[in-house]
């Protein structure tokens, strides 16, 4: 059976909480709930994870690299300055597995500081704006 990690940033365990006019009302063991579902729907074994610690984030990256599982990956902040997480990103797809960055909305139709992506250009695909949808959409691309 394929293995993916999905892996969520820094503030993404207050979703619900956090700005549900931009993040939606679904909270974050709802997102977990639908990743899953849609996941065993695809024959893949899903991991769901949450963290705020960059460290902890660039550690399950090495992870994926080494147990060979591809990743969906929502950096949240770190997206737009963390060179570390960049780094890390990179090897998952060097290893020849995908990494997809997702966003639950569209960095780009937001503050200046978020239209920028450390990890875009290392990612497989990036996906945005489709709130939970972004997620789902993402494990799609995986089979």
């Amino acid at each position: 059976m394929a293995k993916v990690l999905v892996l969520n940033g820094p503030n993404l365990g207050r979703l619900g909480s956090r700005e549900p006019e931009i993040y939606g009302t679904l909270d974050y063991e709802g997102l977990v709930a639908a990743v899953s579902v849609q996941a065993a729907t695809q024959g893949i074994e899903a991991q769901v994870r949450q963290t705020d610690s960059e460290s902890e984030l660039i550690g399950w990256l090495h992870e994926a690299v080494d147990s060979n599982s591809n990743v969906v990956l929502n950096p949240a902040a770190f997206t737009h300055y963390s060179y570390a997480l960049r780094d890390a990103a990179a090897l998952v797809t060097k290893a020849g597995l995908k990494l997809i960055e997702v966003h639950i909305s569209n960095p780009h139709a937001r503050e200046e500081f978020r239209h920028k992506s450390v990890i875009s250009a290392v990612a497989s695909g990036v996906i945005a704006g489709f709130g939970v949808g972004s997620y789902l959409l993402a494990l799609k691309s995986l089979s």
